[in-house]
């Protein structure tokens, strides 16, 4: 990685981002810039929008609680989103929020539910879903927010995902030959990743997808791993074998 300022706040915003132009700040960006950091009129913030890039801005207070950015200068240009697709049968509150940081981090560009038959929520918050991804994109200085998903049945993901590319699942019960060697046969193309619930993929759901063209099923080693240590694992095992981490020099 480049050269990067570790040190200012950044920010995602919605407002388009131009050389002097003005970004407004919620009240909630307001009282974390003035009162939880303490910053002072005038300095630096990183702001990105997933359009626009990254610039650098100084705050310009408007009142005692209130604030607004002044686009500076743009530090890096907006890079393509990625085209990782992570699905992934939903966990409980606090261990979902971890999840979805995490697959944010390791560059997945899709967040899509799936409600598989040993699923342990039956709810998925994604407006909550989607603050996850701006917090952790916020903060591992990410140019692109996911796409936050509505949950979708098993089947249905199946038939919207299977057409974008080559299509991985983790199985615990597949034999445990290097899943590096397995991806690296894959063609190259869009992505979507597969984990399932804490008990596992139902006998018909693994035979559906052992059955279809263009699956894929890895093995995450002889250890059995919780839902959200499985994500981190898998995406870093993709991202090494076939993904964005071979583009790294």
């Amino acid at each position: 990685m480049p050269d990067y300022d570790f040190n200012s706040p950044r920010l995602f915003v919605a407002d388009a981002l131009t050389a002097g132009g003005t970004v407004s700040l919620d009240a909630t960006q307001a009282n974390y810039l003035l009162a939880v950091m303490r910053l002072a009129d005038g300095a630096n913030v990183l702001a990105f929008n997933g359009r626009d890039g990254e610039w650098r801005c100084h705050i310009a207070r408007t009142a005692k609680k209130k604030a607004d950015l002044v686009a500076e200068e743009r530090l890096r240009p907006q890079t393509p989103a990625p085209t990782l697709a992570y699905l992934f049968a939903p966990l409980k509150h606090a261990r979902l929020d971890y999840m979805v940081q995490k697959a944010v981090e390791m560059g997945a560009g899709i967040l899509q539910p799936v409600m598989t038959q040993h699923v342990q929520a039956s709810r998925v918050n994604v407006e909550r879903m989607r603050a996850n991804a701006i917090e952790a994109a916020e903060q591992c200085g990410i140019l692109s927010i996911p796409e936050c998903r509505e949950p979708m049945k098993f089947d249905a993901a199946l038939q919207a995902y299977l057409p974008r590319g080559p299509f991985i699942f983790c199985d615990e019960r597949e034999d445990a030959e290097s899943p590096i060697e397995t991806l690296r046969r894959l063609e190259k193309g869009p992505l979507s990743l597969m984990i399932g619930p804490e008990g596992g993929f139902s006998t018909e759901e693994r035979t559906r997808l052992h059955a279809e063209t263009g699956v894929t099923a890895i093995s995450l080693g002889p250890r059995i791993l919780r839902a959200d240590t499985a994500a981190v694992a898998a995406l870093a095992v993709v991202q090494a074998a076939i993904g964005d981490w071979k583009c790294v020099s």
